[in-house]
């Protein structure tokens, strides 16, 4: 599955992975094959950072 080019819905889209089917970001990033960094940049450009102890963008 590509992730969405627009922010908000990549926000969702990734959240939800996060709570549904992953333990850390590390594990979304290699199984969905995205570089940490770059989503951590997008996410930024909304201003959303990822929380590491809840486990996801806030």
């Amino acid at each position: 599955m590509d992730l969405p080019k627009d922010p908000v819905i990549l926000l969702s889209v990734v959240n939800t992975k996060l709570r549904d089917q992953y333990a850390a970001l590390e594990e979304l990033c290699e199984d969905m094959q995205v570089e940490k960094e770059e989503l951590i940049r997008k996410m930024s450009e909304i201003d959303y950072t990822y929380d590491e102890k809840r486990k996801q963008f806030l």
